[in-house]
C-alpha cells in the first residue's frame, strides 16, 4: 500500500523537482533508448517514492514477535472471507483508495475495528483521524495489542508492513514521520475490506479459536502426503 500523504508528496515534488537538473548535467535521458524514455518520469517517481520511506522502521521487536496462532489453509480461509477479503489479507493485496468501503469508514462513529479473519481486536474510533490517503487510517493500534509490524521489502521499497497478530492477516502498513498533528506521527495505512466495525456498545465478533493439537497433527499428515511442508 502506497498511500502517499500531502506531507509526503511535497517532499516527493522537490526532489523530482531538483534531479531533472542533474539530469541534465549527466545527460542521464539521452542515454535511455527511445521505448525507455517515456517511463523515466514514472521510475524516478518510484526510485524517489522509496527513499521517502527508506528509514521507516517496525516498533515490534522481531525477536518477540510470536507466531500467529490461527492457523488455516487456503482453502479454509476461502470458506469464511469474501474474494476481495481473501485477496487483500491472505494474499497481501490493497483496495483501490477512496472506494465504497473507505467512504463508510468515513461516516463511522465510535466504536472498535476487529479483524475480519479471526475477531481479533486491532483499532478503536480514538486512534482513528482523516488523512486524505484514500485509505481508512489510524495513528496507533488499540491498547489491545495485536497489529505486529514487520519489515516489507516487496515492490522495490523498504516499508513496514501490519499484520494482525492472532492469524497472520495483512492489514496494510505504517509511515512515521509525515507531520500528521496526532500523538504519534505514525499513520497506520489500513485496508478497509480487513476489518469489521462494530459500534460502541454493540457486540464484539466471536474470536476465531485455534484448533487441537490432534487436529493440527491430521492436518500436517495430509499436507505430507500432499507434498506440502506442516504449519509451524
Amino acid at each position: 500500500m502506497y498511500g502517499v500523504t500531502t506531507a509526503a508528496r511535497k517532499r516527493l515534488s522537490r526532489q523530482i523537482e531538483e534531479f531533472p537538473e542533474y539530469a541534465k548535467r549527466t545527460h542521464l535521458p539521452r542515454l535511455l533508448p527511445p521505448h525507455m524514455k517515456a517511463l523515466f518520469p514514472a521510475a524516478l517517481a518510484l526510485i524517489v517514492l522509496s527513499v521517502l520511506h527508506a528509514e521507516d522502521k517496525p516498533k515490534t521487536d522481531p525477536k518477540t514477535a510470536t507466531a500467529p496462532v490461527i492457523i488455516k489453509t487456503e482453502d479454509e480461509w476461502k470458506k469464511i472471507l469474501t474474494e476481495d477479503q481473501f485477496k487483500v489479507t491472505r494474499q497481501q493485496g490493497t483496495e483501490r483508495p477512496f472506494g465504497d468501503i473507505y467512504k463508510e469508514f468515513e461516516k463511522q462513529g465510535e466504536g472498535t475495528y476487529f479483524c475480519i479473519c479471526c475477531g481479533a481486536e486491532l483499532f478503536t474510533s480514538t486512534e482513528k483521524f482523516h488523512s486524505g490517503c484514500g485509505w481508512p487510517s489510524f495513528y496507533d493500534s488499540s491498547k489491545a495489542k495485536n497489529v505486529l509490524e514487520r519489515v516489507d521489502n516487496s515492490h522495490g521499497m523498504r516499508r513496514v508492513e501490519t499484520v494482525c497478530k492472532r492469524c497472520g492477516a495483512h492489514l496494510g502498513h505504517v509511515f512515521e514521520g509525515e507531520g500528521f498533528k496526532t500523538p504519534t506521527d505514525r499513520r497506520f495505512c489500513i485496508n478497509g475490506v480487513a476489518l469489521k466495525f462494530v459500534a460502541k456498545g454493540g457486540q464484539a465478533p466471536k474470536l476465531l479459536e485455534p484448533e487441537s493439537a490432534e487436529v493440527q497433527k491430521k492436518k500436517d499428515e495430509v499436507a505430507k502426503e500432499g507434498g506440502e511442508a506442516p504449519k509451524k
